[in-house]
């Protein structure tokens, strides 16, 4: 058994039913993405599109590749072809975008609203007041191509886990709020990341985004 799969392992057994697992591969080279594909991991998330595309381009087909970090506008051409869901859709241009390019690959897109909860500034998102505005009147109809699955967020980089929790608990609450608009397909909430996980879980996450506990430390 490799180290990545005995990695898997050990998350997988700490996740309870219904919970997936995204494999974040960001910075690791295809052949550790293999070795996790080995073990049957079969979700994977990149936060570059030319990696993603280089990545998808070097490995199995059945994959489902997320896009996880901030996406540039211009960069959206490069992953709509087979991306299965794009994580961080957080403004309404990009909506556009993502929408446009969709349609040229005749494909409707799965997407989760990235909503800013952080007491970081620099970290990306919707502002949620101004989301649930543009979702109330009825934004994303104009955007047939597009399929809103559900939130997306990250929590405050600190060790206090009561403002970790405090993030999630506004994520979740989020979802709620935002699932009176959309129907049954709106069943997704991706928060919680190596270090912050087991509350994410604790708050409601359907799925988890893991890296560094499967793959360790990230070569830059």
């Amino acid at each position: 058994m490799s180290l990545i799969e005995d990695n898997l392992n050990k998350v997988r057994s700490t996740l309870p039913q219904g919970v997936a697992l995204l494999a974040v591969s960001k910075f690791h080279p295809a052949e550790m993405v293999r070795q996790a594909y080995d073990a049957g991991q079969r979700l994977f998330g990149e936060n570059r599109p030319q990696e993603l595309k280089e990545k998808y381009a070097l490995l199995p087909k059945d994959i489902e590749w997320h896009m996880i970090g901030h996406l540039q506008t211009n960069k959206v051409k490069y992953i709509a072809p087979f991306v299965a869901m794009i994580e961080s859709l957080d403004s309404e241009r990009l909506a556009e975008v993502i929408e446009k390019e969709a349609a040229k690959c005749d494909r409707v897109i799965d997407c989760l609203l990235e909503i800013h909860v952080a007491r970081e500034q620099t970290k990306s998102g919707w502002d949620f007041d101004s989301l649930e505005e543009f979702v109330r009147t009825g934004g994303f109809k104009a955007y047939p191509h597009i399929r809103i699955r559900g939130v997306m967020g990250m929590a405050t980089f600190t060790d206090d886990e009561a403002v970790v929790r405090g993030d999630f608990m506004r994520l979740a609450e989020c979802k709620l709020t935002l699932a009176q608009y959309f129907g049954e397909e709106f069943d997704t909430l991706s928060m919680g990341m190596s270090e912050d996980y087991p509350i994410a879980v604790e708050c409601g996450a359907t799925q988890v985004r893991i890296g560094s506990t499967i793959f360790g430390p990230r070569v830059y």
